[in-house]
């Protein structure tokens, strides 16, 4: 499959974009301080678990649709090149 550089660039631009959102929303489910990350006693909620879980999801997605995207940048360009 040939990818347009137009959506090679999307899915580079949406790789990025989904580290720099999930991670900081982790440094800040870290320092949450409301009592949703963690109980009176310091301990890790189930609210954390699930969030945190969602962000290296998210970080796994968001490297996989980059990685795709710069792939399809550097096939593009091999291809000008050699043209």
């Amino acid at each position: 499959m040939k990818l347009s550089r137009p959506v090679s660039w999307f899915l580079l631009a949406f790789g990025v974009w989904s580290w720099v959102i999930w991670f900081t929303f982790v440094k800040n489910l870290w320092k949450d301080s409301s009592g949703l990350a963690f109980d009176d006693a310091g301990d890790p909620t189930a609210y954390f678990w699930v969030h945190l879980l969602l962000a290296i999801t998210s970080f796994l997605l968001g490297t996989a649709i980059g990685v795709i995207g710069l792939r399809g940048l550097r096939a593009l360009r091999r291809k000008d090149t050699s043209e």
